[in-house]
């Protein structure tokens, strides 16, 4: 059982032991971590070392076996509904914007579960959503699907603020981005940390999530293999072998 060594601040998210299998195929395995208020908290690790499958169980789409205690409610098995309620965002890897609605409605549907709770002040997030993504804002009628991918990308996070979380999810930003366009959208997630939004990234491009990332977790076979302060684990040869190393993969993305 890994102990989690994030301790510095108050807890926004704690997970403790957490498991999910897929039959008899072990996903995630006694899984520990924390985010706490303020804090961007990476993710880091291989295809298929259980990142998705964290974030899916921390949302409540998939069943699993631990704790997941988010902002002072401890429960087992999230639901989904309760959670986005609760202040809970997920971007999930694909994005799923609906391609032949509007880029306004598609945001506007990130505020729906507020609208039923009676909270009129979303049109006030609106705008802020537009003032961090001001080419969002140049083509709001346009049809999502007739956008580019870093915009598509921009989309997906703008539609999520709109729920004004209290914890951000990001599955896998960077995915199909070109270098770029991932420099920009790493640096919308560190504005986004200044205005007070905590952020938990997953993220297969190691240098650019440790270089934000205030601890970061490595997940390595559905296990934590390392932990530490991002800029820690960036110098760390362990992880300069498998991640960082000028053959590596992840050595392509551009630095912030």
């Amino acid at each position: 059982m890994s102990k989690i060594n994030n301790d510095q601040g108050k807890a926004l998210l704690e997970v403790k032991n957490l498991n999910v299998a897929y039959g008899k195929v072990d996903a995630l395995i006694d899984f520990n971590m924390r985010v706490n208020e303020g804090q961007i908290v990476s993710v880091v690790g291989p295809n298929g070392a259980g990142k998705t499958t964290l974030l899916s169980a921390i949302m409540g789409v998939l069943s699993s076996k631990g704790n997941v205690d988010f902002d002072g409610e401890v429960g087992q098995c999230p639901q989904i509904e309760r959670m986005v309620v609760r202040g809970l965002g997920l971007v999930p890897e694909k994005r799923e914007l609906f391609s032949s609605m509007s880029i306004e409605d598609n945001l506007m549907l990130g505020a729906f579960q507020r609208y039923r709770h009676g909270d009129r002040g979303y049109k006030d997030s609106l705008d802020e959503v537009y003032s961090i993504f001001p080419r969002l804002k140049e083509r709001r009628q346009q049809e999502a699907g007739t956008l580019s991918g870093g915009e598509r990308q921009m989309l997906a996070v703008g539609r999520a603020l709109m729920a004004k979380p209290k914890l951000l999810m990001l599955d896998e930003p960077s995915l199909g981005l070109a270098p770029l366009i991932t420099r920009e959208i790493f640096k919308i997630i560190d504005q986004l940390r200044g205005q007070g939004v905590s952020i938990l990234l997953v993220e297969q491009n190691a240098r650019a999530a440790l270089k934000l990332a205030d601890y970061a977790y490595v997940l390595e076979m559905g296990e934590l293999s390392i932990q530490g302060k991002g800029a820690d684990l960036l110098e760390d040869k362990r992880i300069i072998e498998s991640y960082l190393g000028t053959n590596s993969k992840h050595q392509d993305v551009l630095a912030i």
